[in-house]
């Protein structure tokens, strides 16, 4: 059993240069560029690289001003820090707690994901032994050391990266060669040759940022590694300037290729279109590789959500916005008591995704959605406070984020339209509606914490 350290000791830097840069990688690409950018394709056509283009670079301005904000302060370890500095105590719990409902209904999506995509090599199984064992097992790895939360990380984020980049190398073949699929010739023409570049109009295109925006939820947790980085100061403005690179090549690269080798209207919506081009060139096994990669994702995700759920709630208790218990370290400097607790909350969210209506378990992964833009807006208004009040402190800045304000103003407004898109959408409205009643839940216990230390401190004062 590891000894419990003092509560003033601070995490481990266990996080080399290699984790980080892949855990960026990794938040970068989701299990929707294999599965989902079928129905992309198909909502918005070739448009849908316009859309990845420009949320990509909107990403790449917030992770700017992330990582400007956090090598203000090498002691800031999360961004719950310069929110409680920037916008005051009760911005801070509503962003952490908002921030750690984000990521354990991602972990809780993704680790019933784990179940369903293993049940494609072995039916008979029951979907929740899968998924309880990759939970206890990631726990258990994050228990060890943040080194070995890194090094599955890495790993995880590599078998997506060679993925990718083996399909772009065979599309590319393909395309040279004129390769021939039951669509047609394989060609780079095929982009814009079937209805333009807006085939469905620019309601299409308007459209597909819904699903685009989703793609990139999960981005920032780079900011959330700060206090566990070697070298943070070279690290992570590395990490966060290869973003643009990364969308460039794994997303755009990527369609790019598929839509050249079959045209927009010739994929199937419902099918990987990952599995569509491999199974083109004959390769035997296509759809179990594709399964592994989005079986690997999965994966990471739920790992992901394990590391940035305890790192948030951590981060909580040393502001007494959490249990005093949970700002404990081991002897490894790991938060063991904040990493059970979030093991065990996404536990219990799959023991109930089973036996919810699958309309809820909808809404709440919607609710979702609604809070990491929320979390973007934070970063974003955090920044701009930032420059304001501390321009001594912005100009000594070796990492500035770039066209400010300007590009603080634009965020914020790319950020209302994506709010009015997801309006637009029936099974995104009802969470437009819904998530007001958690940020108003989190306000009322807030001012219930803060009346109960207020009793406790002036009892205090009457005693002495």
């Amino acid at each position: 059993m590891d000894q419990l350290m003092s509560e003033n000791q601070n995490l481990s830097r266990g996080l080399k240069n290699r984790h980080v840069q892949l855990l960026a990688i990794g938040g970068a690409i989701g299990t929707g560029l294999f599965l989902g950018s079928g129905r992309s394709i198909h909502l918005a056509g070739p448009s849908i690289l316009f859309a990845y283009m420009i949320t990509g670079v909107i990403c790449f301005l917030i992770m700017r001003a992330l990582g400007e904000l956090l090598l203000s302060n090498l002691n800031y370890h999360s961004f719950v820090d310069f929110v409680h500095d920037y916008l005051g105590e009760a911005a801070a719990f509503i962003t952490g707690w908002t921030y750690w409902f984000c990521w354990i209904s991602l972990a809780m999506a993704d680790v019933t994901a784990v179940g369903l995509y293993v049940q494609y090599w072995i039916p008979n199984i029951a979907q929740w032994v899968p998924s309880l064992v990759a939970l206890v097992v990631l726990l258990i790895m994050n228990l060890m050391t943040v080194k070995l939360f890194g090094e599955m990380e890495f790993w995880f984020a590599l078998i997506k990266v060679v993925a990718i980049l083996a399909l772009i190398i065979v599309g590319a073949f393909m395309i040279i060669k004129g390769f021939s699929t039951d669509a047609g010739v394989s060609s780079f023409t095929n982009l814009w040759s079937h209805g333009g570049w807006f085939p469905n109009g620019i309601s299409g295109f308007i459209l597909s940022f819904q699903m685009v925006v989703f793609a990139f939820t999960g981005i920032e947790l780079v900011g959330l590694t700060a206090g566990e980085t070697e070298e943070p100061e070279r690290v992570i403005p590395k990490a966060i300037n290869n973003i643009p690179i990364r969308i460039i090549i794994f997303y755009i690269g990527a369609l790019a290729v598929i839509m050249s080798i079959y045209p927009w209207n010739s994929i199937n919506p419902g099918k990987s279109p990952f599995v569509q081009v491999f199974s083109a060139v004959g390769i035997a096994a296509t759809a179990s590789i594709v399964n592994f990669v989005v079986l690997t994702s999965a994966a990471s995700a739920c790992n992901s959500g394990i590391f940035s759920t305890s790192r948030m709630v951590y981060s909580l208790a040393k502001e007494n916005h959490a249990p005093e218990s949970m700002k404990r370290l081991t002897y490894r400097q790991v938060p063991s008591n904040a990493l059970v607790f979030s093991a065990i909350v996404i536990l219990i969210s799959v023991v109930l995704s089973y036996i919810m209506p699958e309309g809820v378990f909808v809404l709440i992964t919607s609710i979702s959605t609604f809070c990491f833009i929320f979390i973007w807006a934070i970063i974003v208004v955090c920044h701009l406070r930032y420059r304001k009040t501390n321009p001594e402190l912005a100009a000594k800045s070796k990492f500035k984020m770039p066209l400010y304000p300007v590009a603080n103003y634009t965020i914020l407004a790319f950020i209302a339209f994506v709010l009015v898109v997801l309006a637009l959408n029936k099974e995104t409205r009802i969470a437009l509606f819904v998530t007001p009643v958690w940020f108003i839940m989190l306000g009322v216990i807030y001012k219930v914490l803060k009346s109960k230390m207020k009793n406790e401190e002036d009892g205090k004062r009457n005693i002495a």
